[in-house]
């Protein structure tokens, strides 16, 4: 891989780490996207992954059939499945050698200038590992703004630039950015001019949809961060982005 080691947000939807049946984590799905990364890492790249998942994971432990439409019983399937969610990020990332690391946030945190602080000063130091990968994701058993609104989307936008990364990848499961013609816009300069062209539809178990990631993407490239949206169930996009071909839809970011 060519490219200068940069600091990498990878944000993961639950559409793309659930099952087809989206009662349960995709085992195949994390060992690829895990060994992607772990390439990623050992080409000097830091990354970070934001992971949505947790209430899949804990669908299956309950034996549930249908994401529950109460908002505690979402935090409860939460509760549970984040232990399942690590424990597997867990085994996939050591088969590379790599270790993982949990971070619970909410948006509060990273509002509060002490607890800004702090989530920073604990990512560098992981970061400074060189054989860790930070795993964060909102924590869904005290606060609700993702389990509501956005999967996760904004909460990616906000660590991107928390920690001043150079590229945020979302990962979803559609293409990209589609233009009335369902064909993939492969860049965009203006967010404006495509939102238009979204649709309000998701997946079954997502719950931003590309509105979300819209408005994440804008977060960042406002602060000077290149963004991309990405098929992650296709091999090999992350690399293929950061080599600079033509995946999915890249955003270009404002000068900083």
């Amino acid at each position: 891989m060519a490219t200068r080691p940069q600091r990498l947000i990878l944000k993961f939807g639950s559409g793309i780490l659930s099952s087809p049946k989206g009662t349960s984590l995709d085992r195949r799905q994390f060992a690829r996207l895990s060994a992607e990364v772990a390439a990623l890492v050992q080409a000097g790249h830091q990354c970070l992954i934001v992971s949505s998942g947790a209430v899949a994971a804990g669908m299956d432990a309950l034996g549930l059939a249908e994401r529950p439409r109460e908002l505690a019983a979402r935090q409860a399937c939460a509760a549970i499945g984040q232990t399942r969610l690590m424990e597997l990020y867990g085994k996939m990332f050591a088969r590379h050698d790599l270790h993982v690391a949990q971070l619970l946030l909410t948006h509060s945190d990273l509002d509060s200038r002490t607890r800004h602080r702090n989530a920073r000063n604990t990512l560098e130091q992981l970061f400074a590992r060189c054989n860790v990968v930070p795993i964060v994701n909102e924590n869904d058993s005290v606060a609700v703004e993702e389990l509501n609104l956005g999967d996760n989307d904004r909460l990616s936008a906000e660590v991107a630039i928390l920690v001043g990364a150079s590229r945020i990848f979302l990962l979803t499961s559609v293409d990209g950015v589609l233009d009335a013609a369902g064909q993939v816009i492969s860049r965009v300069r203006d967010i404006s001019a495509v939102a238009g062209f979204v649709r309000q539809d998701k997946g079954r178990l997502s719950v931003g949809g590309m509105t979300t990631k819209l408005q994440a993407v804008k977060i960042a490239t406002d602060a000077g961060i290149r963004a991309h949206v990405l098929n992650g169930r296709t091999p090999g996009l992350l690399r293929a982005a950061l080599a600079g071909e033509t995946v999915g839809t890249a955003f270009t970011a404002r000068r900083r």
